[in-house]
């Protein structure tokens, strides 16, 4: 293990959101001191990333800042008052869909943003950032499993693009100022506390009204699923065990296709699914497959949770006074 609970706080960026939430409760299980920076923004729903943090809130080991990770000096004021092992930043505009209508905001956000949690780490002595990065980096790549050694110059959305440039930033910070810069390429992550517009979530919401479901192109398009606790194995792993400048795939190494997910959300709610095909999206890509050879090896990543068995769980948390 990289330094421990006795060499200073964990920074978490985008504590308040769906992973940032679930990552600071385990690192507080496991006795860190965890300082959590959000700046509750509209995206979606400000109270439901509140609620993500009300047991972390209980902890006195958990301190919360509202703010933004583009204002340099807040970062550089909460990494001066306390000793900062590591940071884990999670905070992005996140959304292939939507980084369309707005790529300016996702770059300012997402390239500038982790710029300047880079920065500040740099100049606080920090010396690990681990960082999240997207599947939607490989774009449109057919050759599966993806491997972190494809090339990923294609991105087919903003979203990936900053992504991919946020992969550039960090590696410069690595080799130029010696930072240990660790980037996960998380792949369509679910589980309790799931964004609302993400699929799974949305999907779910429609079946149990028993409103119709909008299936984007001919449902055959096949993603990599992967549960929640198994990320944050991840991102602990990440940060216990990371170094340097690398890249990993976080995902559960298999596919689902679309209909087959909306198939099983229906299962668990005991509904029969009504779906509404649509045209494709632009942006959308026919697979996402991670190789998760390289994190099994370097960062001791073992996904437990198959799709079978994480969405009646997600499922179950939706509904739980059923």
């Amino acid at each position: 293990m990289s330094g421990g609970p006795g060499d200073g706080a964990v920074l978490v960026t985008g504590a308040a959101g769906f992973i940032g939430s679930h990552a600071v409760e385990r690192l507080l299980a496991r006795g860190e001191r965890v300082l959590g920076l959000d700046n509750f923004d509209g995206f979606y729903d400000p109270a439901i990333k509140r609620a993500n943090l009300a047991a972390a809130a209980r902890d006195p080991r958990f301190t919360l800042v509202e703010g933004d990770i583009r204002d340099a000096a807040l970062l550089d004021g909460l990494l001066a008052a306390q000793p900062v092992r590591a940071v884990i930043h999670l905070a992005a505009r996140a959304g292939v869909r939507p980084s369309v209508e707005d790529p300016a905001l996702y770059a300012d956000v997402n390239v500038r943003g982790t710029t300047v949690v880079l920065e500040s780490a740099r100049r606080a002595g920090v010396r690990k950032v681990v960082y999240a990065s997207s599947s939607s980096v490989y774009g449109g790549n057919t050759r599966v499993p993806f491997s972190e050694d494809d090339p990923v110059d294609h991105p087919v959305s903003p979203y990936a693009a900053t992504k991919k440039a946020t992969e550039l930033v960090a590696s410069v910070y690595h080799h130029l100022y010696g930072l240990d810069t660790i980037g996960l390429r998380f792949f369509t992550v679910y589980g309790p506390r799931q964004r609302p517009e993400m699929a799974i979530a949305a999907f779910t919401r429609l079946i149990d009204q028993g409103r119709p479901v909008p299936v984007f192109g001919d449902g055959s398009a096949l993603r990599d699923y992967t549960y929640i606790d198994d990320i944050v194995d991840g991102v602990l792993g990440a940060l216990d065990r990371g170094r340097g400048d690398r890249v990993y795939n976080l995902g559960e190494s298999e596919t689902t296709s679309l209909l087959e997910l909306v198939r099983r959300i229906g299962e668990a709610l005991g509904k029969e699914p009504r779906i509404e095909f649509r045209p494709a999206q632009p942006g959308d890509v026919p697979v996402t497959f991670a190789d998760i050879a390289r994190a099994r090896r370097e960062l001791g990543y073992h996904p437990a949770v198959k799709v079978a068995e994480g969405i009646p769980r997600f499922v179950a948390w939706t509904r739980p006074s059923a």
